[in-house]
């Protein structure tokens, strides 16, 4: 009976380091303009998850100690986390910003330094940010991304994405962010004949100004783009977690977008 108690808890244990959850936000302008309270809600929205992407830290005004203050009540929490910060994207002709991964470290492991990917970092105004995590001994590198908005036409940019695939061979690549734009777009197309698909399909995920008819999105902006033959989706979902408030304003001081999230396992 020890025996089978021992192999039992044994199984627990593997299948809840195997089974990873991430959160990609959006959290429109992080730096100072954002309260004690705010980031303590943050962080508990956060909490439950393995890793937190984070698009639209603001490159100054205190975007990245922000991140460090978000981290801090975090680790409050009584799990371990750890964090890095991309240095300041860097276009000229828009704006800059940085982006963040923070990180349970008892369930995954930061396999090398992060980078901004500086490949086509003259046609793609705010680079994505790459970090490979390891887990059970299998990686995977996470393309966190933040689009110019939709009037400047994010596509774009976005078809460049066909190509970091081939650079980078030997990596196991998961697109996530805002991407401004739904993966209905023709943009897409490339890398689902590679293989890849996304987690939300008909999901807007952005903030309307007001809720009408109890319609509180607006847009389908926000997504997971994952190769089918390296990960195996096993939840996803979002937060609508502007129904803790009164009001589309009063939630809006938290972002502009809702959470996205997806639980997965390495093949």
């Amino acid at each position: 009976m020890k025996n089978v108690l021992s192999l039992f808890f044994l199984l627990i244990t593997f299948l809840s380091f195997a089974q990873t959850k991430i959160l990609s936000w959006n959290l429109e302008n992080l730096g100072k303009s954002k309260t004690e309270s705010t980031l303590n809600y943050i962080a508990k929205k956060a909490s439950a998850y393995d890793i937190i992407a984070i698009q639209e830290v603001v490159a100054g005004n205190g975007g990245a100690q922000t991140v460090a203050k978000l981290a801090q009540v975090l680790n409050e929490k009584g799990f371990k986390w750890e964090y890095k910060i991309s240095d300041p994207t860097t276009s000229s002709s828009y704006k800059t910003e940085r982006y963040a991964f923070i990180w349970k470290t008892s369930k995954v492991k930061l396999k090398s330094q992060p980078w901004l990917e500086r490949i086509y970092h003259l046609e793609i105004d705010r680079e994505p940010y790459f970090a490979t995590f390891e887990i059970n001994k299998k990686s995977f590198t996470l393309v966190n991304f933040h689009a110019i908005t939709k009037k400047r036409q994010p596509e774009t940019e976005i078809k460049y994405f066909k190509f970091l695939p081939a650079a980078y061979p030997n990596l196991n690549l998961v697109f996530l962010g805002d991407f401004n734009c739904p993966e209905t777009h023709s943009v897409f197309n490339p890398l689902k004949k590679m293989g890849y698909d996304s987690v939300l399909k008909n999901q807007k995920t952005t903030l309307k100004q007001k809720c009408k008819n109890n319609i509180c999105l607006a847009s389908e902006f926000d997504n997971i783009f994952y190769k089918t033959s390296t990960l195996k989706v096993l939840n996803y979902g979002v937060i609508k977690f502007y129904e803790d408030f009164e009001s589309l304003q009063e939630a809006r001081k938290v972002s502009d977008h809702i959470p996205i999230w997806f639980e997965f396992t390495l093949n």
